[in-house]
């Protein structure tokens, strides 16, 4: 089955009540009719409110598989989910987190962009899910998705391909990544990861590194 975007959704920071206080968030994401241009840092009519955990040039569009959303509906015992119900700019079709490559570099529109990471889930999914302990679950799952850094400026649109045009040969996937570091993984995976993967965030780094014996934990 070849991979196809689903859903485009972006959205701007707006202010929410959370535990008694206002937090700013651009979690909540609304479908775009058309096309939209896609720049190095995100999609026209995209924001992110923190900028020192969210977005720029290595989380510049997140993509979410759509079929995770049937699960997802199952286990939360609902008859179906929002549009872009956690955050993603891209709902596609075709793959998901045990079929896409970190490194991997996919054409879609114009757009060539290449996966630089799983997503972590920060407070704010819990804001979108209206339940403080959603993140923890969907960190448990693997049912990440991934960032995509873009190469190529261009546009994007619901119904756009999305065109893997290189795979590294190296075959850590983002689900991959998610066990090594979440799932048990043992120090010389970790010590791999680090050097097949040197373009992880800082964030990502640092587990590795503790993981492989190269930093102690504080």
């Amino acid at each position: 089955m070849a991979a196809r975007i689903e859903q485009l959704a972006v959205g701007r920071p707006t202010l929410v009540s959370y535990r008694g206080k206002e937090v700013s968030t651009a979690i909540f994401k609304h479908p775009v009719a058309g096309r939209a241009a896609v720049t190095l840092t995100n999609i026209d009519g995209d924001r992110q409110a923190d900028l020192t955990v969210h977005g720029g040039h290595d989380k510049a569009v997140y993509v979410y598989p759509a079929k995770h959303y049937a699960t997802w509906a199952e286990e939360l015992g609902v008859d179906s989910l929002e549009p872009a119900q956690f955050g993603e700019n891209l709902t596609v079709s075709g793959l998901d987190e045990t079929t896409v490559t970190l490194g991997s570099r996919y054409r879609f529109g114009s757009t060539t962009a290449v996966v630089a990471q799983p997503r972590l889930p920060c407070f704010k999914l819990g804001i979108r899910m209206n339940d403080h302990r959603f993140p923890q679950r969907f960190l448990e799952s693997g049912r990440l998705g991934f960032y995509l850094r873009i190469e190529q400026e261009g546009d994007v649109g619901a119904g756009d391909a999305f065109e893997l045009i290189e795979q590294p040969a190296h075959d850590i996937t983002v689900q991959g990544l998610w066990q090594i570091v979440f799932g048990g993984g043992t120090p010389d995976e970790a010590g791999r990861a680090l050097e097949l993967l040197p373009y992880l965030d800082a964030g990502w780094m640092r587990r590795l590194r503790m993981l492989a014996g190269l930093l102690r934990r504080s």
